[in-house]
């Protein structure tokens, strides 16, 4: 029988053990990391396509349609799925099946009213028929992702983050391989449609293959009551996060215009590849690794302190890299003129990325421990900043102005590492502070570098060659050779059996 157990309800699951989770935890990082790298580069190669082949317009259309059902989608969760992943017993299947009902219900409902709403979405952000079709493909999409809900909560339980990637990677080459070919071919923003389709078909299908589960209904109210003390808190400050960021994008479609909000998009594109190769699989397997050691203290400051090391040892370089680069990006590029207004936001955004690389693990250990009100009052704080800097610089100072403000909000992240500090002893210096170091030779090498070399690829290749070798030098300089022992047996944990 596999260490996790067998399935939840079969009566026959016993709950993982701390060394199993572990290196389970190691495994999952490393394997996620390593084996999606390759769909990284598959989006970023279909990004840099859409970049050349779809205009300001169609970006803004498609970031302003997908907030508003990015916001529509809070209230179709109450947050049973993370307290399903957060609990520390066993789900049982009256659990999984009372959460699968009521997500149902609630799902099916804000479709209704996205379609009821959809003239006033329409005339507000002068949405095309086509800008509506995509508006009905991403509300359809809603239904595939809930579908996907349980069998989810059950491989991220047992910590099985293979198999829970695999679906993600499916869906991801096909979205991009249907989108890339149709806007090549002309299709605007129908691609986008037509893609969003068959990503939730393709990833629905896959995940009940890998985790068969068996879709029921049931309603405990007993059920409800345990979740609802940790999903409750848990999805107002999901819903202040959209609240936050998507609410802010339809605020600034209306300031800025469907091409202001695709040139902010660009730049946020562009600056959140880093944090999309490797924060969010960190995030993805640490939080519910962290809900397994909430009472173990010393293994939980160690694993918080690398695992945030991880991710600003690979996230600050990157950010700065794109930074510095993507002028001679835009330059060697003829298609990418048109984005030369974005080249200034970049820089902000990035910076706004710095801090959230170094706090979003910070929020999820808060989460996975329990102080669910912690980080409901940074959300707060958050919000409030964003709500109060980023209309105002935008209405003054245009896209550039809504990038500062960004910058300003991540700023105020320092607050989050102040507090998480006091229940979890991490270490400051050894997680940001030397990637951060590492990361300012390397910038301070590449600005003076790209003064001697003409613009082509070849020196972009050149520039980017230079840069991985002078932060790899700062960082040994600074961790020492443990950092090369680190990643030996990080290689190692990649074939190591289970």
């Amino acid at each position: 029988m596999d260490e996790a157990g067998a399935t939840p309800g079969t009566g026959q699951d016993t709950e993982i053990s701390l060394e199993t989770v572990k290196k389970r935890s190691v495994r999952g990082v490393v394997v996620l990391t390593g084996r999606t790298f390759l769909l990284q580069i598959i989006s970023l190669v279909a990004q840099l396509f859409l970049f050349a082949f779809l205009g300001k317009y169609e970006f803004g259309i498609f970031a302003i349609v997908s907030a508003i059902i990015n916001f529509l989608v809070y209230f179709s969760d109450i947050g049973l799925a993370a307290a399903l992943i957060q609990k520390k017993e066993k789900p049982t299947e009256t659990d999984l099946k009372t959460t699968f009902l009521v997500q149902q219900i609630l799902v099916i409902s804000i479709i209704a009213v996205v379609f009821l709403l959809s003239p006033f979405f329409t005339q507000k952000f002068a949405l095309d028929h086509d800008g509506q079709m995509l508006l009905y493909a991403l509300a359809a999409s809603l239904l595939f992702s809930s579908l996907k809900g349980i069998p989810s909560v059950l491989l991220e339980r047992k910590l099985d983050f293979i198999k829970l990637a695999f679906p993600q990677i499916l869906e991801q080459v096909v979205y991009n391989v249907i989108l890339v070919y149709l806007a090549m071919k002309g299709f605007g923003l129908k691609s986008f449609t037509v893609a969003v389709l068959a990503r939730g078909i393709v990833g629905l299908v896959t995940i009940y293959i890998l985790q068969p589960w068996k879709p029921g209904i049931a309603f405990s109210r007993n059920t409800l009551s345990g979740l609802f003390k940790f999903g409750i808190p848990y999805q107002v400050n999901t819903f202040l996060a959209t609240f936050k960021d998507d609410g802010m994008t339809l605020v600034l479609g209306s300031i800025l215009g469907p091409v202001g909000v695709g040139i902010l998009s660009f730049a946020q594109k562009i600056a959140r590849f880093p944090l999309t190769f490797f924060m969010d699989t960190v995030t993805r397997v640490t939080f519910p690794a962290f809900s397994r050691m909430q009472d173990s203290k010393m293994d939980l400051e160690r694993s918080v302190t690398r695992s945030i090391f991880f991710i600003c040892f690979l996230v600050f370089p990157s950010l700065a890299g794109i930074s510095i680069l993507a002028p001679i990006l835009i330059q060697v590029i003829p298609r990418y003129n048109q984005w030369v207004p974005a080249l200034i936001p970049i820089v902000f955004v990035s910076i706004n990325f710095v801090f959230a690389a170094a706090t979003t693990q910070l929020t999820n250990l808060l989460n996975a421990i329990g102080k669910i009100k912690i980080t409901f009052y940074l959300m707060i704080m958050w919000t409030i900043l964003t709500w109060a800097f980023i209309p105002v610089l935008a209405i003054k100072f245009g896209v550039v102005g809504a990038s500062i403000g960004y910058l300003l909000v991540g700023a105020s992240s320092v607050v989050a590492i102040y507090i998480a500090k006091k229940y979890v002893n991490f270490s400051i210096t050894d997680s940001m502070i030397k990637p951060l170091l590492g990361s300012i030779v390397m910038g301070a090498v590449l600005i003076v570098m790209r003064r001697f070399l003409p613009v082509t690829l070849i020196s972009l290749e050149e520039l980017v060659i230079i840069g991985v070798v002078t932060y790899f030098v700062s960082m040994v300089t600074m961790v020492g050779v443990g950092l090369i022992e680190d990643a030996k047996r990080s290689f190692k944990t990649i074939f190591a059996k289970k």
